[in-house]
């Protein structure tokens, strides 16, 4: 596994790292011990970031992987949570948000009972622009102070936000004193934008954390989760992309994992899944040359939902 610094946080963080929200059940249901093998094949294959939100699965995946890294020795691994998003057990969008000093103390003790840590090497201030942004600017001043007093007091290493929209990181990137950024769906076979921030975060010394190489199921095989927003029409355009890979002898899980992961200049690509398989042939993926000829014909047919926004 190759290391790489993020950012001004000093941690050197593995190429590939684990998003751990697929242990809440956020995308199809889980079984308890195979999600704790798929932790255990993660930390095998030498990664070493997890991250994780009390917000998925209702704290489920942060007790899941609590139970995954027990033994563990702390200095085998980095360890993110988020505060200012919870969402209610078994009922996946029903979201409260909060980023008062309070609820955000008390979420980052409830998160260290669940993981069995006092310490994590970054907090993210989750989900932002939820909510039609009624929360924005709580988040951001509020929500920001109480974090940055947390790091002062050495309760986390690093200050970052786990967000979506494209405007709203670049305000973060240009005014807002942040450490890392966790940024999901902007650097896949669909949508690049992420690239329009490199030189951002470059400038303030960010750590570039690349999440969901998959687009959130949509450059799968399975496809997406019933509550993703895409219309029947798009997941008529990524189920063509994906009978071309087949038709190649390949799949767009491949393809989608090789191109989000190629660029060395993002520290870390996070994802995310409960299956010990699937982290082994992630990683053989990784190790593998990629296709060009194949993305280039796949970004042709993902045209009409390229750099689309997923709201």
């Amino acid at each position: 596994m190759e290391y790489r610094r993020l950012g001004k946080t000093g941690l050197q963080v593995s190429a590939l790292s684990f998003g751990a929200s697929a242990l809440g059940g956020v995308f199809h249901p889980v079984d308890e011990d195979d999600a704790i093998a798929a932790v255990h094949a993660a930390l095998d294959a030498g990664i070493n970031y997890f991250d994780v939100a009390p917000a998925y699965g209702g704290t489920r995946a942060e007790a899941v992987l609590g139970k995954a890294l027990k033994g563990i020795p702390r200095h085998r691994y980095l360890l993110s949570t988020k505060i200012g998003k919870y969402t209610n057990p078994g009922v996946y969008g029903d979201d409260t948000l909060d980023y008062s000093r309070t609820r955000t103390r008390r979420s980052l003790e409830e998160s260290a009972g669940r993981l069995g840590t006092e310490y994590f090497d970054i907090l993210h201030i989750h989900d932002i622009e939820y909510q039609a942004r009624r929360h924005t600017e709580w988040a951001l001043s509020e929500g920001l102070d109480t974090v940055h007093e947390l790091k002062r007091e050495g309760r986390i290493g690093a200050v970052g936000f786990g967000i979506y929209p494209i405007d709203l990181w670049q305000l973060i990137l240009t005014n807002c004193s942040v450490d890392a950024a966790l940024i999901h769906n902007h650097h896949s076979l669909s949508d690049t934008r992420l690239l329009e921030l490199l030189p951002l975060a470059a400038l303030h010394d960010v750590g570039v954390i690349n999440a969901s190489p998959f687009a959130s199921g949509l450059l799968t095989e399975r496809g997406p989760a019933d509550w993703h927003p895409a219309t029947q029409a798009d997941r008529a355009v990524f189920r063509e992309a994906a009978a071309l890979c087949e038709r190649r002898d390949s799949s767009i899980s491949k393809l989608a994992f090789q191109f989000s992961t190629r660029r060395t200049e993002i520290p870390t690509t996070m994802f995310s899944t409960a299956d010990a398989a699937a982290v082994r042939r992630n990683v053989e993926w990784f190790a593998e040359p990629i296709d060009h000829t194949l993305v280039q014909a796949v970004q042709a047919v993902l045209t009409p939902v390229m750099n689309k926004d997923w709201f």
